[in-house]
């Protein structure tokens, strides 16, 4: 019977005429039904289970009956259990509608009017906020027509599996309509599809109990779907566990789980609730936001002492904050598949939190599978999207091994648009993912590798720079004795200070070719003070010198010294002889020094000569052996570093470049074919100029 109940699809479509008559936005037409949706599917329960009660105790009134029925943990409404008045009955008369319709909503029991959101308070969350929606709807004059036409809508001849069903479709045709909550709202059902396939290839039929759980559940259909698909295949006992922070999602995923045998649904943000945290999941599922900050939750996530957290990635996006939790919380035998777009595969340098996580899954060898979804996929986006696939559980042949799959070419073009979805992955495409999963080997769109195919090192090194003829001002720099007794090579020689006082005569040195330093008196009105003259003038004007313009000179009393731009090197000049110490740079720096009670204010100038250095990062790949990977290192540096360096710190990263492993040069044309088609260009111009000149 589960096709019948598609024909009601039109006719809950249909109540939005009366919203599109009233001047509402299409895109808000999900929350003006969401409301009503769930109180006909709420009401069928009840009138069903009325029924079935009534049979069995006889009086549909006695308070065995109605003790029976609050049990069963359905919810509750005594116009509807105990009066047998339903929301029909209620739209017959349009005078007293108005009485009735809010008696109707208050007649139900606590949650569920917290649920639909009746009479919420301002402060209060008001989940699908019938009573607000309501209201909007009767200052347009269409609440009466809008409810009547719900009311028509019967859902009591069809079990729950069927209104789940129904449910889908609609929840579908909200997110195709619903461009900026279409990803909270909905997962594709082809999507949906391929996860349940995915997770079924790896189960048993062995009717052991299974748990599931989507801690971004949304409405639920991610949740459910995977659910349904594996009890259709499987005789296995499911309970599924799902939380979600949107009010409205959150309200449709727990009306929908009372018809279920077994479902949790709670209210909150997974990240800061942690509302499950006890448990351990056989499955877990979920669709995360992506590119959503959490900085209004950073202090929590920081302060956060489950241990969930090995690392917090840029908090302008969540997602691994999500998976991270998704880990923590999935059995040692567990199997999960999260949807993530691009940025988790390689955003973040070595060492940065997104890197570490990587690196976190790949070293506990979590990751069996990463899977390129075609683009166009969603309603809200065009993006590429991943499947990544985490099994805690995976085969002893697989042990370190990740296949990366490129499914990106695996689809059907939809013959109109959904929202942004323009593709959609049939049974066929999907069939070639799970086998390719399946058989774990190299095809034209499928790699295996090693998981240390993903790290790398990113290597830090002090580079020397040499002159034209690969001398360095490093070897000038005396040699002194530390405190261990070891001889260790200055980093830089002081040349002589020069001060700068207050003076109404020109200035007393230059640092410059083309600009003397000097302090311009108050009688000139050009600076009101020494200090005055330093904050505005000498300070800047250091800032802004380059040592490698050759425009930078510095005198003392035994030399002058400047930088050769055109060679590469310090010149020093003693008496008109000129010598060159190699590639070096000159520092330049100002203080100013406050009058004291035995010396007046000064500004001091002082300059230093020391080797350029240039701190450089090298990637290199990386071995899980010490030694090798230290050989690769050093290769690198023999083929690569042509100038003395010395090593600094190692970074260890991880990263997945899909382009990199699936790339495919560009064919170019030959010669002859680009020169043919060159002539057949020019004959067309010269054609078309001819019939213009006509």
């Amino acid at each position: 019977m589960a096709h019948n109940i598609l024909q009601y699809e039109s006719q809950v479509w249909s109540t939005a005429d009366l919203l599109i008559g009233a001047g509402i936005k299409q895109s808000d037409f999900p929350k003006f039904m969401m409301p009503y949706f769930a109180l006909i599917m709420v009401e069928s329960r009840l009138i069903r289970e009325a029924t079935n009660l009534g049979k069995e105790f006889g009086k549909n009134d006695s308070d065995a009956f109605i003790e029976e029925f609050k049990d069963l943990g359905l919810g509750y409404n005594d116009y509807v259990v105990r009066k047998n008045k339903t929301l029909k009955d209620i739209c017959k008369n349009d005078k007293t509608f108005d009485v009735d319709f809010h008696a109707y909503l208050k007649a139900f029991d606590p949650e569920t009017k917290y649920l639909l959101g009746v009479d919420k308070g301002t402060e209060e969350e008001k989940f699908l906020d019938i009573s607000g929606m309501s209201g909007q709807l009767k200052k347009k004059r269409i609440l009466f027509d809008t409810v009547k036409a719900w009311s028509e809508i019967d859902l009591t001849p069809f079990n729950n599996s069927e209104i789940t069903t129904l449910e889908e479709h609609i929840k579908r045709k909200w997110a195709d309509i619903s461009a900026e909550t279409a990803g909270e709202q909905y997962t594709p059902d082809d999507i949906i599809s391929l996860i349940s396939e995915i997770i079924i290839s790896k189960l048993a039929d062995n009717g052991k109990f299974l748990t599931i759980y989507d801690p971004t559940c949304g409405g639920g259909n991610l949740l459910f779907g995977v659910e349904d698909k594996i009890k259709k295949t499987f005789n296995r006992p499911t309970k599924t566990f799902g939380e979600d922070w949107s009010d409205s999602l959150f309200a449709l995923a727990k009306i929908e789980s009372r018809f279920r045998v077994d479902a949790d649904i709670r209210y909150g943000n997974t990240l800061t609730n942690i509302s499950f945290i006890e448990k351990k999941f056989d499955i877990v599922v979920a669709n995360p936001p992506y590119g959503v900050d959490w900085k209004g939750y950073k202090k929590d996530i920081e302060n956060d002492t489950t241990e969930r957290f090995i690392a917090l990635p840029s908090v302008s996006d969540g997602q691994f904050l999500f998976t991270q939790h998704i880990i923590s919380q999935l059995a040692d035998d567990g199997l999960s598949i999260v949807v993530h777009n691009g940025s988790t595969l390689f955003s973040g340098d070595a060492g940065s939190g997104e890197s570490n996580i990587r690196k976190h899954f790949f070293d506990n060898d979590f990751v069996e599978a990463i899977i390129q979804m075609p683009t166009d996929e969603f309603f809200n986006t065009g993006i590429y999207t991943y499947l990544w696939v985490f099994n805690k559980n995976k085969a002893a042949e697989r042990k370190d091994k990740i296949i990366i799959i490129n499914a990106s070419e695996f689809y059907k073009q939809l013959k109109k648009n959904r929202g942004k979805k323009r593709k959609y992955m049939e049974l066929e495409n999907r069939a070639v993912i799970v086998k390719a999963l399946a058989d774990f080997r190299d095809t034209e769109f499928a790699r295996v590798f090693d998981k240390w195919n993903f790290y790398y090192n990113k290597q830090s090194i002090m580079l020397t720079n040499i002159d034209e003829n690969g001398k360095t001002y490093e070897s000038l720099l005396p040699v002194k004795t530390n405190k261990e007794g070891e001889e260790v090579r200055v980093k830089s020689v002081k040349l002589e200070p020069v001060k700068i006082v207050q003076t109404n005569d020109e200035g007393t040195t230059e640092f410059k070719e083309v600009t003397i330093l000097k302090f311009v008196n108050q009688g000139d009105l050009k600076y009101t003070s020494l200090q005055d003259y330093y904050e505005k003038y000498i300070n800047p004007t250091i800032a802004a010198l380059d040592y490698k313009e050759g425009n930078l000179r510095v005198h003392t009393t035994k030399a002058t010294y400047w930088y050769d731009s055109d060679r590469d090197t310090l010149i020093e000049e003693i008496k008109g002889k000129q010598k060159e110490l190699g590639c070096g740079k000159i520092v330049l720096k100002s203080s100013y020094k406050k009058a004291t009670a035995k010396q007046e204010a000064y500004i001091e100038l002082t300059a230093e000569l020391t080797a350029d250095y240039q701190k450089d990062n090298e990637i290199i790949a990386y071995s899980p052996d010490e030694t090798e990977n230290q050989k690769r290192i050093d290769e690198f540096m023999a083929k690569f570093i042509t100038k003395p360096f010395k090593y600094l710190e190692n970074v260890i990263g991880a990263e997945v470049n899909f382009n990199k492993i699936f790339f495919k040069p560009e064919i170019q044309r030959d010669v002859d074919t680009i020169v043919k088609g060159l002539e057949k260009l020019e004959l067309e111009l010269a054609t078309l100029e001819n019939d213009l000149a006509l």
